[in-house]
């Protein structure tokens, strides 16, 4: 019979072969995982360079989609200088071909926006890569588009934004709230005014109560009496042409509702 120390030999040696063998199992799946053939001298290459390709292309794709996420927020203008000729005191250096600028007076150009000094002639090869800059660009309206938004890093001018939230937190759809937001427009207005438009309202109101005979429904009335009352007179002829609709909304909202609004 075998020995106790030959049979443990024995049962090692079973052990290292068996473990050999899934390590090489092991092995030659990850190698056909990457489609390539273990070599006997340039195994570690063999392996890891495919590794090393899929993760850079990994990288290179994450990369590149933050890259162009990022320039979807900030929009690229191409804008072409504004130059105007300019008289510079002291000496002064083109700062295209940085060559000196010659002369007395209207020795170059000056772009507007961005500030940049050039010979005229070099204004023709400069790049539409202007970049206005605050310093330079001091009016918001009456303003070249681009030149603002460039100017203030935004996607459009940030006047528009304020004056839409503006409106939009007021030109509300809900009835309930139309009448609390113009119940509190009342409160504002003088006393002799408040009170003045009230008596007539609540006689409009009488009048609509026969619509049948006279066709003055609160819509008629405020087409009649909105442009009277609700224009402002500091506006000129067309701007109350564009607030007509509105002025009838409003009118036909203080007869219908005089008994609650005022």
């Amino acid at each position: 019979m075998p020995s106790k120390e030959s049979w443990s030999g024995h049962k090692a040696t079973r052990s290292a072969v068996h473990n050999s063998k899934q390590e090489s199992r092991q092995q030659d799946l990850l190698i056909a995982a990457l489609g390539m053939k273990l070599g006997t001298q340039k195994s570690s290459v063999t392996i890891w360079q495919p590794l090393k390709l899929f993760a850079y292309s990994q990288l290179t794709s994450l990369v590149r989609r933050a890259t162009l996420k990022e320039n979807e927020h900030i929009p690229k203008y191409e804008k072409v200088h504004n130059f105007k000729v300019h008289t510079f005191r002291g000496p002064h250096w083109c700062e295209y071909c940085a060559n000196f600028m010659w002369g007395l007076i209207a020795q170059g150009v000056k772009c507007a926006d961005c500030g940049l000094n050039v010979h005229k002639q070099c204004s023709k090869m400069v790049p539409n890569d202007c970049k206005p800059d605050l310093k330079h660009v001091k009016k918001v309206y009456s303003c070249d588009l681009t030149t603002l938004v460039k100017a203030h890093f935004t996607k459009r001018p940030m006047v528009v934004d304020m004056c839409i939230r503006e409106i939009e937190s007021r030109e509300t759809a809900d009835p309930d709230e139309q009448l609390e937001i113009l119940h509190e427009a009342l409160k504002l207005l003088p006393p002799a005014h408040c009170e003045t438009l009230r008596y007539l309202m609540a006689h409009l109101k009488r009048v609509t109560l026969h619509e049948k005979e006279n066709l003055m429904s609160a819509e008629n009335l405020g087409i009649v009496f909105g442009p009277t009352l609700m224009r402002a007179p500091e506006l000129d002829a067309m701007a109350a042409l564009n607030d007509i609709r509105y002025q009838r909304l409003v009118v036909e909202m203080l007869i219908k509702n005089e008994d609650i609004l005022f």
